[in-house]
């Protein structure tokens, strides 16, 4: 089964506040539409025409972490990945080829890192030094999502997981961002407007 591909994401535009900028879905069957040909001088302007469409489905993503990119002259390098303190059963299926054979044991020791530094007497937020080093230095930032497919009826507990870029706003307010949505539930409305 192959999924698709994120051929290039849309340019980058400081001006605006942090977003994403794609939205990951399952396509869920077809039916057909009508409607009229807006096309001035062929013609089959103003007539009906019967399209074929996709129906697609697209619960909520949840982010579980980001990727920071450096620019180079030889294209894009990732400088560092943060993860989020808890990943759901659905992501931890995607690095396993046995989920039932194995131990589980994906992400544990980095769970207990996020545990120990959260109770670390500073107060200080874990995996802050990657953080920091992420708005130091990366050009680029893209979020970790995974869908939700349990909330798809296919049958299938592997979550997909893509990167997606964010948009907008410095480095360090995108990371910000991000870092808002670790574990958070992203709507399809949040991404796209009607």
């Amino acid at each position: 089964h192959h999924h698709g591909k994120i051929k290039s994401f849309p340019k980058d535009d400081a001006s605006k506040p942090p977003h994403l900028t794609a939205f990951m879905s399952y396509k869920a069957g077809m039916t057909h539409i009508v409607r009229d040909v807006d096309r001035p001088g062929s013609k089959l302007h103003k007539k009906e025409v019967a399209e074929a469409v996709s129906v697609v489905e697209a619960p909520p993503m949840v982010v579980v972490g980001f990727v920071g990119y450096v620019e180079t002259p030889r294209g894009l390098r990732a400088l560092t990945t943060v993860w989020a303190g808890h990943l759901s059963e659905e992501v931890k299926r995607r690095f396993y080829k046995a989920w039932h054979k194995s131990k589980q044991k994906a992400f544990t020791k980095y769970q207990k890192r996020w545990a120990d530094a959260s109770k670390a007497s500073d107060g200080g937020a874990p995996m802050a030094a990657e953080i920091e080093r992420a708005k130091k230095y990366c050009q680029v930032v893209r979020a970790i999502c995974h869908t939700q497919v349990s909330k798809v009826k296919i049958g299938q507990k592997k979550a997909h997981i893509k990167e997606i870029q964010i948009n907008g706003g410095t480095t360090a307010a995108k990371v910000d961002f991000v870092t808002g949505l670790f574990e958070q539930e992203v709507k399809v409305a949040d991404v796209f407007s009607q």
